[in-house]
This record gives structure tokens, sequence and C-alpha cells, in this order.
């Protein structure tokens, strides 16, 4: 499942008997993988601060997830030729998000833990910002730029009342450059193919005989030229009219089509300029991880990687890549690493509120193993923890005992700092 809970308890002997209580649970059960989640020792400041902090963190946080998603949307639509490669460029460091999440380490460099909480917040709040202000500017340009083909292409495939006939038409189909015939194009029902043969001579006066030939046709019609004098053009149109045949009002303008199918090859170059078929993808069964170690501690499961594990070099990337895409994925892993950085402050911050000072807490990342155990999980650590906040377990705790000294709880019930990280919602 693409879906994680970060929850923290106190650090305390009993809490810490508590958390392996929860893992040997639910290990055996089968409900979630568990790993301990490192979060750095913060500077704490007033209870002021971390109250205001508080409300600002969920705000970035919503800020943080739409900004993420709407970012994976965008990648989306620029590989729409290509979208079963989309999670291969939905990275995080260069890694696939689950691995990211499930190895996460505070990244010192960017976002130093010695420096005030709120400087720490504001530094994410500020690159969130900025980056949301360069993808509406960067998308709304991609968005004009892909509005115009449309249109092109919309005259090249509409009917021949409609369509531009830049594509159909030759110089050799007209009579140019003469001071007294014209060539016109002219509609014609299939249909009447046959009687526009027969009677288009006749239709006005100084029609040039045999003038006629069908260049282009679609479902419903044929596309005819005739030439004729020009001083009888207007009673020529009014008599075609009468009989069901439309002159299509077009002028033969060499320099205007040559700058109309310039225009559609510029767009369509411009447009696959944005995107072409990324290098990147992650080989089977390995992962990569971009100037940093990764430090998890197993929680009862040996089959874990150990702790100071060292990262394989970065695969190169963004070989024959789009500036577009390009930096959609450059800046889509940022804001992914920015959102969880804020997840972990948020999970310190509620923390210190909750459980008090000295900070002394365990964080401890959760993955249900599937949809339908997310229930019973819920319930199992609501019973686990349940001295954290007795007065309102007692209101709402379930009386049946499926576990022997587990009671179960309402499943919306959360005696603990718990936070919610849903990937389905870049699928």
């Amino acid at each position: 499942m693409s879906e994680f809970w970060l929850i923290s308890a106190p650090g305390d002997k009993e809490n810490l008997q508590a958390l392996e209580r929860m893992n040997s649970v639910t290990s055996k059960s089968n409900l979630s993988h568990n790993t301990k989640f490192a979060i750095p020792d913060f500077k704490v400041g007033t209870l002021d601060t971390l109250v205001g902090l508080s409300d600002e963190l969920g705000k970035l946080d919503t800020f943080a997830e739409s900004l993420i998603k709407r970012m994976a949307q965008s990648v989306v639509e620029v590989m729409e030729d290509s979208k079963g490669k989309v999670h291969e460029n939905l990275l995080a460091n260069g890694v696939d998000l689950t691995s990211f999440v499930t190895h996460f380490e505070w990244d010192m460099a960017k976002y130093p833990a010695k420096q005030p909480l709120v400087s720490v917040v504001d530094t994410l709040a500020k690159q969130l910002a900025q980056i949301e202000t360069d993808l509406k500017s960067r998308t709304a340009a991609y968005s004009i730029l892909k509005a115009n083909l449309e249109n092109l292409e919309k005259k090249s495939t509409g009917n021949l009342f409609t369509r531009t006939l830049s594509d159909i038409v030759s110089k050799e189909d007209f009579v140019l450059d003469s001071e007294y015939l014209i060539t016109l194009l002219v509609i014609v029902p299939k249909s009447s193919y046959a009687q526009w043969q027969k009677t288009y001579e006749s239709l006005s006066d100084m029609v040039v005989p045999r003038s006629t030939k069908l260049i282009a046709e679609d479902n419903e019609a044929g596309l005819f030229t005739v030439t004729l004098f020009r001083k009888v053009t207007e009673d020529f149109k009014v008599k075609a009219k009468e009989s069901k045949f439309i002159v299509r009002e077009f002028y033969y303008d060499e320099k205007e089509i040559r700058r109309e199918r310039e225009e559609m090859t510029r767009l369509l170059s411009d447009k696959k300029q944005q995107y072409q078929t990324s290098c990147v993808a992650l080989k089977k069964g390995s992962a990569t991880y971009r100037d940093h170690k990764v430090k998890v501690t197993p929680l009862g499961n040996p089959d874990r990687p150990a702790a100071g594990q060292t990262d394989r070099d970065r695969e190169s990337e963004g070989e024959g890549e789009g500036p577009l895409l390009r930096w959609l994925k450059v800046n889509f892993s940022e804001a992914f690493i920015a959102w969880i950085h804020i997840k972990a402050l948020r999970v310190f911050v509620e923390s210190v509120l909750r459980y008090g000072l000295p900070v002394n807490f365990q964080a401890v990342l959760l993955q249900p193993q599937k949809k339908s155990a997310t229930k019973r999980l819920r319930e199992v650590l609501n019973s686990v923890f349940r001295h954290l906040d007795e007065v309102a377990a007692a209101s709402i705790l379930d009386a049946s005992v499926e576990i022997p000294g587990l009671q179960l709880s309402n499943q919306d019930y959360f005696p603990y700092v718990y936070f919610h990280i849903d990937l389905s919602l870049l699928d």
C-alpha cells in the first residue's frame, strides 16, 4: 500500500514497552510494517511559539500536499504520450517515493536543526511558495502553447466548410496573377458530384470549360476548383448557392500559407521539446540515494537494512528531457522532500505540546499491509496506547476483546500523536 501512518509516543520505559507490544501484535497479525522515524533535536522555544507553529504547519502541510499533487498532474499532462512511465519520473532524491519515506533522514544542510523552529518553517514555506510561483508560470505557458496547437489542429481536422486549406491546396490549383480570371473553391455534396459536373459551366456566363477539378473530400462533400472571369464572380456564387453548391471564401496567398504551415511545425516542435522520452528509470530491485546515508533502525525485523548503510552512486538523469519535464522532476522532488520534512516537524511540535518537557518521544512509521486491515490496525494502536488518555479512552473503548489483553477502540480515537501520509494521491 502507498499509505503511511506517522505516530509518536512518549519515550519513557512504559511507552517503549507499549511500542514493542504494538510491533509484536501488528507483526503477528500482518497488519503493518513498522520502523523508527528519526527526528532531530530541535530548539523548543516557548509554548506560544509551538502553539503558533502547530497551526502554521497544519496549513503548510495541506499546501505542500496540494502542490505536489498539482505537479504530479502536470507531469501526466506533459507525458501524454508516455503515461505508463509517469511514476518513473515522480521521484524524491532519485528514489521512488515509498523508499524515500521509509528511509527518511532529516536534511541538516538545507534545514539546520540548530536554527529556531520558526526559521526552519519559514525556509520551507518560502521554498514551496517559490516552486508554486514557478509552476504557475511554466504550466500557464505550456497551456497556451498547447491551446494554440489544438486550435491549429482543429482547423486541420474539421470538415471542408471550416478547416484550413493550407495543407490541401497547392499553387498549381489556381490561376494566379491574372487580371481577368480567378479560381474559386466550391464545396459540393457527394450526392451531387454528377450534377456539378453537368451544370457548373452553365451556372453563370464566362465560366472556363473543363476547368473543374476535385482536390479534396471528406465524408460528406468534395472540394472542387472552377475558373471563371472575375466580373461574374458574385453572380456565380448566387447561382451556385441556389444549386446547394457552396463557394468557400479563399484567397491563395503563398506567404500566408507558408506562415501557417511553419506555425504548425513550430508549435509541434515546441510542444515536443517540453517532453522527450526520459532516460531515468530505477533498476529492478535497486534503490539509489543522493549525497546522504540511509539511517533506518528496524523494529523487530532482521531483514531491514542496518543503520548507516552506504548509498549506491546515483544514476545519471536528465538526458534527452525537455525543459518543462526536467523542471517538474527536479522541483517535484524538492516539494515532496519538503512535505515529508513538514510531517516530521509536525510530529515534533505536537509531541512536545502533548507530552511536555523535557523532549522525550519516539516516532514510528507504520505502513499498513492492506487496505482491509486499517480499521483493525487502528483498534490495536488505540488499545495499546489507551493509557495516554484514560479519560477519553474510557468513554469510547469497546467492551469486546479479540486479542488477549487488548481492548479495541473506536477507529477515530487518537490517544497518540498521529499524521497520515497518502501517496495514492499521486496515482
